[in-house]
């Protein structure tokens, strides 16, 4: 079992003892989430792949945002927003602004890429050094920019 199961194991058994229901049902998604990962794949997930699975889930609630946004659905998208609260918590430090703008200049530079048809490459390099960390949309944003500039 990797470290992160077991906090997350912990932080469960936490929550329970503290009658939070709301955190108590998010670690029980993202244990579940772990859980089925673990069966369809017949492995034991370490570390790297749990911040995987944690970022695919931030990534579905950020979309789930949005579409409850745009649909004027501002209490399920509280709900939403109140779910990326708990599962950042099992995730690295984010980066800043700053720290993606510099990791983004330091790849191009470090790759050559020149032009928006080395995005790819650059992504590829980029993706292991900051799943978890940061919002991939941003970053593939900020690639494009620079690129293009």
């Amino acid at each position: 079992m990797s470290t992160l199961q077991a906090r997350l194991k912990n932080e469960r058994t936490l929550a329970m003892k503290s009658k939070d229901k709301d955190r108590l049902g998010v670690i029980r998604l993202i244990m579940a989430a772990i859980k089925q990962q673990e069966v369809d794949q017949r492995i034991v997930l370490d570390d790297a792949q749990v911040i995987n699975t944690l970022d695919k889930m931030l990534k579905q609630r950020r979309e789930s945002i949005k579409q409850y946004r745009d649909a004027q659905r501002d209490d399920l998208a509280d709900v939403e927003a109140q779910e990326i609260v708990v599962i950042q918590e099992f995730l690295p430090q984010a980066l800043t602004e700053d720290e993606i703008t510099a990791l983004v200049q330091a790849t191009i530079t470090e790759c050559d890429a020149s032009s928006i048809k080395d995005m790819g490459k650059v992504m590829g390099i980029l993706r292991p050094k900051m799943v978890g960390r940061a919002d991939m949309s941003v970053v593939s944003t900020k690639i494009k920019a620079l690129l293009n500039a």
